[in-house]
């Protein structure tokens, strides 16, 4: 098993300078806010952010590649860092505090592309989760001073908490009635949104979450936390990992039946 301690100190490093950065500006009444092409919206903070981060890791890490949501890819070769600078940017923008930035390392294994560190850092909440392969996941302030994180062993649906993003997501892809079948049918849903859903299912408060569409840098450090928390992370259509353009996420015992709501 390769040791990842050193890329996860160094992800910490990037997440404390992206936390200083967006603070800095969450909530000031000058924030300049863009439309991007795809109508949503990109605040100077997410720019800074990633490009503060890209600067460092062009410095620290000048063989790796990166991937970020706001300036693409840059560099080739087997250590890919996958970066959202803030994710849950409509939320920052309107001063909600529910938004993070999320940094993984992926690298190419056996199986392919995977992520094998992963930080989400939420500062406006005080909260930061982390892992890396092979190590657990944790949350904490520090390195130093963490919880190990553990999913939950609810193993019934009718049993089980549910969360989601929105609604309109699933009903644009056909996908609204086993969704709303899947709400009827759970204990409890909430609609937590962003990253945040998968935090939740690590730390064992959330039972499964799911989104019919996201990007890689929405996912890949979610990814990882999860399953070193002990759960499933794949795409709907089962493949394991961020690679599929959707997400789904449980404690593992829930998630064949997950999918089979998802995509009955």
């Amino acid at each position: 098993m390769l040791d990842y301690h050193d890329d996860l100190r160094l992800a910490h490093v990037l997440a404390d300078a992206a936390d200083a950065t967006t603070m800095e500006r969450f909530k000031a009444l000058d924030l300049k806010v863009e439309t991007k092409p795809d109508m949503t919206p990109v605040s100077e903070a997410d720019k800074a952010a990633e490009e503060l981060i890209r600067s460092s890791l062009q410095r620290t890490r000048p063989r790796d590649a990166v991937l970020g949501e706001e300036f693409g890819t840059e560099g080739h070769g087997p250590r890919r860092w996958v970066i959202d600078p803030i994710d849950g940017t409509k939320n920052y923008v309107r001063g909600v505090p529910v938004w993070a930035t999320l940094i993984s390392l992926m690298e190419m294994g056996e199986g392919g592309d995977r992520p094998v560190v992963g930080v989400v850092s939420a500062p406006a909440l005080n909260r930061r989760w982390w892992a890396a392969l092979g190590a657990g996941a944790y949350t904490g302030r520090s390195l130093s001073k963490a919880t190990r994180l553990q999913v939950s062993k609810v193993a019934e649906v009718r049993d089980a908490s549910f969360a989601y993003s929105s609604l309109h997501g699933w009903e644009e892809r056909g996908m609204l009635g086993g969704f709303m079948d899947l709400t009827r049918d759970c204990w409890r849903t909430r609609g937590y949104g962003d990253f945040w859903p998968y935090m939740m299912v690590a730390e064992g408060s959330v039972d499964m979450c799911a989104e019919p569409e996201l990007s890689l840098w929405d996912m890949a450090a979610s990814a990882v936390i999860v399953e070193e928390a002990g759960g499933s992370f794949t795409g709907l259509d089962g493949n394991p990992g961020p690679q599929s353009g959707s997400a789904a996420a449980s404690n593992g015992l829930l998630h064949e039946t997950l999918l089979s709501y998802l995509t009955a």
